[in-house]
């Protein structure tokens, strides 16, 4: 049954050219029959070698270069969506890989579990240096992104998002495409409308996938910063927070702002204050030692830790000001590619 579904794979692109040739490939590679398999990739007029590269897989009647002159990641996922029609759609980022299974597995899955709308695997983190690395161990752990399970893998079952998931095509016909205006979280939001519509998400960690993570501290920084500004404007939209753990980060800032305030008060509450970091530190020494291969990297993966916390965190609460409180529709700074 499965090797007849027709399968289309949306990459969304924009100046990846260090990572988009590995990420066809790996597609092309999948065991899946390769008659029933489309891959559309959505290229944001790169102004790198992107393109060039996407051009040289043209013979490959598979694969199709779509332009995204809107040049954001929801406006590609669409013009992919709709370019041809298949029973499946996966949405794949341009700076992943997947295995030879993932197709197939995810159609299977899919099949075996007809309540759900969409389903998808692991990711696992992907590494170029030592720091990066480092970025790579705290974006697994559990410390550092906590229950969300695609990362961490730590469970199989129905959660409230995944990954390069793959959709049944009802999904987009019952709830629509993915919202333009987020140039962030936009598979967040469209997962938060699947699981509202009565549909499940289902997470089966045979799925694997390879992500390449951000190659420097100030690219990560600027990703979760991005990450947790726009997740405001997706609860602005929906009327509700849309999960809990998204609300630990900000609220730490806070109470980290919050610490000169309570020694004003009184020193003994600013001493009690002090109680929470020294507990977030402990937290963080343990959750790095247990990874780190050397004194150095334990302390990037601490690093890491705070800057994947701080900055969801910092971009969170700016997004408060912005989208709830001054009612904006998005800041420049927040829309900038973070590679």
């Amino acid at each position: 049954m499965s090797s007849r579904l027709k399968v289309s794979v949306v990459i969304p692109c924009r100046n990846e050219e260090k990572h988009i040739q590995q990420c066809i490939e790996s597609v092309l590679a999948s065991d899946y029959p390769q008659e029933l398999l489309y891959v559309l990739v959505c290229d944001g007029r790169s102004t790198d070698r992107t393109r060039e590269i996407i051009q040289q897989f043209q013979s490959n009647p598979s694969v199709q270069l779509i332009d995204n002159p809107e040049q954001t990641t929801p406006f590609a996922l669409n013009y992919g969506i709709q370019a041809v029609l298949t029973d499946v759609v996966i949405i794949l980022g341009a700076h992943a890989e997947i295995a030879p299974d993932y197709v197939r597995l995810c159609v299977e899955t899919l099949i075996k579990y007809p309540d759900t709308g969409c389903v998808g695997g692991v990711l696992d983190t992907i590494s170029e240096d030592e720091q990066t690395a480092s970025i790579a161990l705290s974006m697994s752990s559990s410390f550092g992104v906590g229950n969300a399970y695609f990362r961490t893998g730590e469970r199989a079952g129905y959660v409230d998002t995944v990954a390069f998931g793959a959709y049944r095509r009802s999904v987009f016909e019952t709830i629509g495409l993915f919202n333009p205006i987020l140039a962030r979280n936009q598979d967040d939001e469209f997962n938060f409308r699947l699981l509202k519509s009565g549909s499940k998400i289902f997470l089966n960690p045979d799925i694997r996938a390879k992500y390449y993570v951000r190659s420097s501290f100030s690219k990560l920084y600027r990703q979760y910063r991005q990450y947790g500004y726009w997740k405001v404007f997706v609860n602005r939209e929906q009327s509700t927070v849309t999960t809990l753990r998204q609300l630990i980060p900000p609220i730490w800032v806070a109470y980290l702002f919050a610490l000169p305030l309570a020694f004003l008060i009184h020193q003994f509450l600013g001493l009690f204050w002090l109680l929470g970091i020294l507990a977030y530190l402990m937290l963080s020494l343990f959750s790095a030692v247990r990874m780190a291969n050397s004194v150095k990297q334990f302390i990037q993966v601490c690093w890491s830790f705070y800057i994947l916390h701080f900055s969801y965190g910092i971009g969170y609460l700016e997004g408060i000001i912005d989208f709830i409180l001054l009612r904006k529709t998005g800041g420049k700074q927040n829309t900038s590619l973070s590679r």
